[in-house]
C-alpha cells in the first residue's frame, strides 16, 4: 500500500481528504463519523458572525418590558455572543477528545470586528488550526477593489500575529486580479490556502415573490474552477493549498493532486453519500499510485502543476477553439 500522509497547514494528515466545514462536521458525532471513515482531518462547521448578532438581535426584540434600557441591551448582546461562543468552544475541546485526526476551527465573517477574539479563544480550545472562511461581496460602487482586497490582508496579518496555531484562508474566485491578490493573501503568514469558498446562491420564486436559494450543493462539473487555479498558483505561493467545490470521487481527488494541492476538502458529497465514501476515495487513490509507481503523495502533488505540466498554456486558455465552433 502506498504512503497516502501528506502535510497541510504544517499538520500531519494520515491522507488528504478533509472533511470540509458543513453540517456534516457541526457536532462531536458527526465529526467522530467523518474520522471513523477514515477523514485526514475535518474542518468544524462554521461560526457566523451574522449568527451572533442575529440571535442578539432576536433576545432584543423579544423584550417586553417598557422599561427596557441600554444597559439591558448590553447585558443580553453579551449574554448570547458568549453563550454561542462558548457552545462553539465547546464543540472545539469536545471533537479533540474524541477523535486523533486534527481538528480545525472556522469562522464566517462579514468584518473584522469579531475575529481576532475569536481567534485567541479557538486555540485556547485546543483546535489545531483556524480556517477564516472569507468573502466581502464587492458590491459598493464607491469601494474600489484595492479597498475590498485590504480588508483580506489586514484581518489575516493581525490573526496570524495573535496566535500561533496555523490559519488557512478559504477565499472566493472574485477579485479583479486573482493570481495577484492569491499571492499576496498567501503572504500575510497564513499557513493554507482554500480555494474556494462555496457561496449562497440567490433564486427568486416568481409566485410567491420570495428570494430563496439555489445550487447548494456543488457538482462533479464544479471542479474544473478550482482545478485551473490550483495548478496555476500552487507553485507561486509560500502556502499549502488545499482544493474545495467539486471533489465527489477519488477520480477528482487525484486530478486536485496532481494540479498541486494538498489536500481536497469535501462536503456535498458527504451529504449526498454519506461518510462511507471516503473510503472508496482513499481505495482509488491508493490503487492509482500503485498503478504509477508512486509510492509516497509528495511524489505525484505537483506534478501536473503549470510549473510542470508538459502543455502549462492549455491551463490559461479560456475560448474555446474547437467546441461549439463547428470544427469536428
Amino acid at each position: 500500500m502506498a504512503d497516502l500522509s501528506t502535510t497541510y497547514m504544517g499538520l500531519k494528515l494520515k491522507n488528504p481528504v478533509i472533511a470540509g466545514s458543513s453540517g456534516m462536521t457541526e457536532s462531536v458525532e458527526s465529526v467522530t463519523k467523518a474520522a471513523d471513515a477514515g477523514a485526514g482531518a475535518v474542518v468544524l462547521k462554521s461560526l457566523f458572525e451574522e449568527q451572533i448578532h442575529n440571535e442578539s438581535g432576536y433576545a432584543i426584540d423579544s423584550n417586553e418590558q417598557d422599561y427596557y434600557y441600554a444597559q439591558a441591551e448590553e447585558y443580553i448582546r453579551n449574554y448570547t455572543r458568549g453563550n454561542d461562543l462558548r457552545a462553539y468552544l465547546d464543540l472545539i475541546s469536545g471533537c479533540k477528545d474524541a477523535v486523533d485526526i486534527p481538528v480545525i476551527a472556522s469562522i464566517n465573517c462579514v468584518s473584522s470586528s469579531e475575529w481576532t477574539d475569536f481567534a485567541v479563544q479557538a486555540q485556547r480550545a485546543g483546535a489545531d488550526g483556524l480556517e477564516l472562511n472569507m468573502f466581502m461581496l464587492p458590491s459598493d460602487p464607491d469601494r474600489d477593489s484595492g479597498q475590498s482586497e485590504q480588508v483580506y490582508l489586514d484581518v489575516l496579518e493581525k490573526v496570524t500575529g495573535l496566535i500561533s496555531i496555523p490559519v488557512a484562508a478559504k477565499i472566493s474566485y472574485y477579485f479583479s486580479g486573482l493570481a495577484n491578490i492569491v499571492e499576496k493573501i498567501a503572504s500575510t503568514g497564513i499557513s493554507g490556502l482554500v480555494m474556494f469558498n462555496r457561496f449562497f446562491s440567490p433564486d427568486i420564486d416568481i409566485e410567491n415573490f420570495e428570494v430563496k436559494s439555489t445550487n447548494v450543493f456543488s457538482s462533479p462539473q464544479d471542479l474544473s474552477l478550482s482545478l485551473r487555479w490550483v495548478a496555476m498558483l500552487s507553485s507561486r505561493v509560500p502556502c499549502d493549498i488545499a482544493a474545495s467545490t467539486g471533489i465527489h470521487d477519488g477520480k477528482a481527488l487525484i486530478k486536485q493532486l496532481l494540479a498541486g494541492a494538498k489536500a481536497g476538502q469535501i462536503a456535498s458529497v458527504l451529504y449526498s453519500e454519506g461518510y462511507e465514501v471516503i473510503s472508496p476515495m482513499l481505495e482509488e487513490l491508493d490503487a492509482y499510485m500503485e498503478r504509477h509507481n508512486f509510492s509516497t503523495l509528495d511524489e505525484m502533488i505537483g506534478k501536473m502543476s503549470f510549473e510542470k505540466s508538459g502543455n502549462p498554456a492549455a491551463y490559461e486558455r479560456v475560448q474555446f477553439m474547437k467546441y461549439f465552433s463547428g470544427i469536428s
